[in-house]
């Protein structure tokens, strides 16, 4: 994944309790096919923002899951594969950050983030535990490069049975907590353009300067649109081992936001062998600052183990 991926977004789920009845024996195909405005901004040389992740068939390539349905459950096996224009599956990816292929989960309401690295098998279809206890909708985001391929990142609906608890989005805040760890966010983000953002780590009031590389990078940002789901993955300025990038408090990103609102916004950190999930709403508008330094976010991040399974 790279820094230039375009924020994406999300559209809230359901707004009641519900359950979903499974139909046996029917699946939800892949969504069909669409034009891609990356892809023809490309080719005519202009500068997009497009989001990524909003199809599930971009530029030859489909994420199609074997279940796009099941039950509410601790963990629960996800299969899938990517197949290219011939509907065959791919079984070459170009490595990215240690993986061939980061794989994002999120409940459209936001309450529910795991970022994961499914295992590929030798026929091209890739597995994953999945924590799935909190029913609803959710979106799975599959990002990777096909060999030979431009950086995809495609998106696909799962849905889980069980009783669903819709929460609403947490209000704006410039600092957010994970376990004893405070997070801070400071800069602004303009529609349009790059734009700076530092997120600072601090544990019991103090700076955290020993944060461990974890996929090669000091953190991964995940930040999803709240409109839409549309997605962003980038990874900070500089990476571990150059000589020049400090292992903290602060980590630096470069962040363009396709358009004004709000977005949710997921920090992976690790410390002391744990990686760990800070989480943010921010609200980007034209000329005003990313957040409000006077407001605090009392909602707590996850927690997650070295391997990326969210807890």
């Amino acid at each position: 994944m790279n820094a230039s991926t375009k924020f994406g977004g999300f559209a809230l789920g359901l707004a009641a309790v519900f359950g979903i009845a499974l139909a046996a024996g029917s699946l939800i195909g892949p969504e069909p096919a669409a034009h891609d405005s990356t892809a023809h901004a490309a080719d005519q040389g202009e500068p997009n923002s497009s989001p990524g992740g909003m199809m599930a068939t971009d530029r030859g390539y489909t994420l199609r899951l074997d279940t796009a349905q099941t039950t509410a459950a601790a963990n629960v096996p996800l299969r899938f594969t990517i197949l290219d224009r011939a509907g065959k599956p791919v079984t070459r990816y170009v490595r990215s950050h240690d993986k061939d292929l980061h794989l994002i989960v999120v409940r459209r309401d936001m309450a529910a983030f795991q970022h994961v690295h499914p295992v590929l098998d030798g026929n091209g279809t890739w597995s994953v535990p999945l924590d799935l206890t909190r029913a609803g909708d959710y979106r799975v985001f599959a990002d990777f490069t096909p060999e030979g391929g431009d950086n995809l990142t495609l998106g696909a609906d799962l849905r889980v049975a069980g009783v669903y608890d819709p929460q609403k989005l947490p209000a704006p805040a410039s600092t957010t907590t994970v376990g004893d760890y405070t997070v801070t966010l400071e800069g602004a983000v303009v529609p349009g353009r790059a734009s700076q953002v530092r997120l600072s780590v601090s544990r019991a009031g103090k700076p955290v300067t020993d944060l461990q590389p974890y996929l090669g990078a000091y953190g991964h940002l995940v930040a999803l649109r709240a409109a839409d789901l549309g997605y962003l993955h980038v990874h900070p300025e500089g990476h571990p081992g150059d000589g020049v990038t400090a292992p903290g408090p602060g980590i630096t990103f470069a962040v363009t936001a396709p358009s004004a609102g709000d977005y949710r916004l997921f920090l992976d950190f690790q410390h002391e062998g744990v990686v760990r999930t800070a989480e943010f709403t921010l609200t980007v508008a034209p000329g005003t600052p990313a957040v409000d330094a006077s407001t605090h976010n009392e909602h707590t991040g996850q927690q997650q183990a070295p391997d990326g399974h969210a807890h």
